[in-house]
């Protein structure tokens, strides 16, 4: 090509000074010319005179499939495409080719023509800009895996998943983000650990490649004493730690760690946990590994959350299955339960056989009752139930017998609904009279809560209250009544014969008025002062 000036500069010399391939292709596609980058990209030798496609290996036209080069020479117009090809090295190289034609005047001037004015292009002459897009490129298809990949997480057909229990749900869900983490971001060590919201307790729930001190290290979401990890879920920020001996606040892993990246689990802009993954090498993780971990600890999240919410269904399912049975069979056998102690108190001192065979319906109706209970719990644990509905804010009602009594068949069915919700062992009773004879022969266990209307069929919860205290040392007694007058004064007389200042519950109360006066009274020993007074 014949030497062209721009501004006092030869025009090879600024092609040459670009960090892009550059090549003017002959009518066969054969390189006419090529600058310093397009012969430094492709063996470092000049190509003049090779087919372009054979130089750069025979690469695959990605996209539409049209080649740029045959697509411009027929029609004149600029043309693009995407070019991929293997690297002596076999790692793929991608490429962005814009092929234009010349324009005859160009090509005039390049044979000395005078004639200048002409404006058509010369088809056969094509010039070929070539960019690296390789690490763009490597980008983008590393994110659409971590997206596949993070919808994959929890990616079960219905039949599976009501297969599993919570346990292999977990750890399906652990596998796949062990898998893809190692596979996507070239990591052999992981740490994932959950926020335990109300203590800030980090939880470990994966740790891969970390030292069994490490992972069974405390840590808490806190910006000092707790580590990068405890920092990370703390602030909600990622930190990427390039070298382990010289960062203060990092605390080993492993032997030989030498830097880590953490992100923040995050999911409705509120931390529930953190990734943390590690290198034996020095500066390993980039800010692009930064933002691709932290795409996938959002995948994560949704995947925790889809697990949590996957099992709050089947939990409200089996405790709707349970609550059903306990609708169904919890009145009839309070039912037998009176009329057991009824006819027991009736053979007393007559028929001492009867009298032993009522005591053992007695204990095999109780036991069945407390059979229910643990099958209850056994298909709704207590450690998965949705918030609100389970036992871990009421612990200390777990087994606690309580005794309801009430003329309201209505009232005693949401006693055994609610109460055991929390665990409780609920029995009923319709009157004072059976309700002290349930007193009377409760066995070798008190209740430890009693729950009385105030109105009975036959007396008060006052005069209730009076004739229990003969059967036991302190009655833990609480009295519901509604908001009309009460012409007996019975509340008053119930607090001056002892009852205690809080066990009165004003119909219609809340849940948690009922639990936290059914909790008190549990608490309460009479002289005893506690802040619940």
């Amino acid at each position: 090509m014949a030497k062209i000036s721009v501004a006092g500069i030869a025009a090879d010399e600024v092609m040459n000074c670009l960090p892009e391939g550059v090549a003017v292709l002959g009518e066969d596609t054969s390189i006419l010319w090529a600058n310093q980058c397009f012969r430094e990209w492709f063996g470092g030798v000049d190509r003049t005179g090779e087919h372009f496609y054979s130089v750069l290996g025979h690469p695959e036209i990605q996209g539409s499939g049209k080649c740029p080069l045959e697509s411009c020479s027929s029609t004149g117009r600029k043309f693009s495409a995407r070019l991929k090809r293997d690297n002596p090295s076999g790692a793929p190289a991608f490429y962005r080719v814009d092929a234009v034609c010349l324009r005859k005047e160009d090509a005039a001037r390049d044979k000395e023509s005078l004639d200048s004015s002409a404006d058509i292009l010369d088809k056969s002459r094509i010039v070929v800009t070539l960019s690296d897009v390789t690490e763009e490129v490597l980008q983008e298809q590393k994110l659409a895996a971590i997206h596949q990949a993070g919808a994959k997480l929890t990616d079960l057909k219905p039949d599976e998943i009501f297969a599993m229990d919570v346990d292999q749900r977990i750890e399906l869900l652990k596998d796949n983000i062990r898998h893809y983490t190692q596979d996507l971001l070239n990591v052999n060590v992981i740490e994932i650990r959950l926020l335990e919201q109300s203590s800030g307790n980090l939880i470990p729930l994966l740790s891969v490649g970390i030292d069994q001190v490490a992972a069974d290290r405390r840590l808490m979401a806190s910006s000092k004493g707790h580590g990068v990890t405890g920092y990370v879920a703390a602030h909600g920020v990622s930190y990427l730690c390039r070298d382990t001996t010289v960062d203060p606040m990092y605390l080993e892993a492993f032997k030989g760690a030498r830097s880590s990246l953490t992100v923040p689990i995050i999911l409705h802009d509120e931390v529930i946990g953190t990734i943390n993954v590690e290198s034996p090498k020095l500066d390993a993780f980039s800010e692009s590994d930064q933002q691709f971990l932290e795409i996938f600890a959002r995948d994560v999240a949704v995947a925790l959350n889809t697990l949590e919410l996957l099992v709050a269904q089947r939990t409200n399912a089996a405790q709707q299955s349970c609550e059903a049975i306990h609708a169904a069979v919890a009145l009839p056998l309070d039912d037998l339960l009176l009329d057991a102690v009824f006819l027991m108190e009736k053979y007393i001192g007559h028929d001492t056989e009867t009298v032993s065979r009522l005591r053992e319906v007695l204990s095999k109706a109780r036991n069945i009752k407390k059979s229910i209970q643990k099958i209850g719990q056994t298909l709704a644990p207590t450690d998965v139930s949705p918030a609100g509905v389970g036992t871990e804010s009421h612990p200390k009602l777990i087994g606690k017998r309580i005794l309801v009594v009430d003329p309201d068949e209505h009232v005693r069915n949401d006693a055994h609904s609610l109460l055991e919700r929390y665990g409780c062992i609920v029995e009923t009773a319709h009157d004072g009279d059976q309700a002290v004879s349930m007193v009377r022969n409760s066995g070798d266990e008190n209740y430890d809560v009693i729950i009385s209307d105030i109105r009975l069929p036959d007396y008060s919860g006052y005069q209730l209250m009076l004739r229990l205290q003969k059967l036991m040392d302190h009655v833990p007694i609480a009295l519901m009544t509604g908001f009309g007058y009460d012409p007996g004064h019975s509340i008053v007389k119930a607090r001056q014969a002892g009852l205690h200042r809080k066990a009165i519950l004003y119909k219609p109360f809340r849940l948690d008025q009922l639990l936290g006066v059914t909790e008190t009274l549990m608490d309460y020993r009479p002289g005893q002062v506690s802040e619940a007074d």
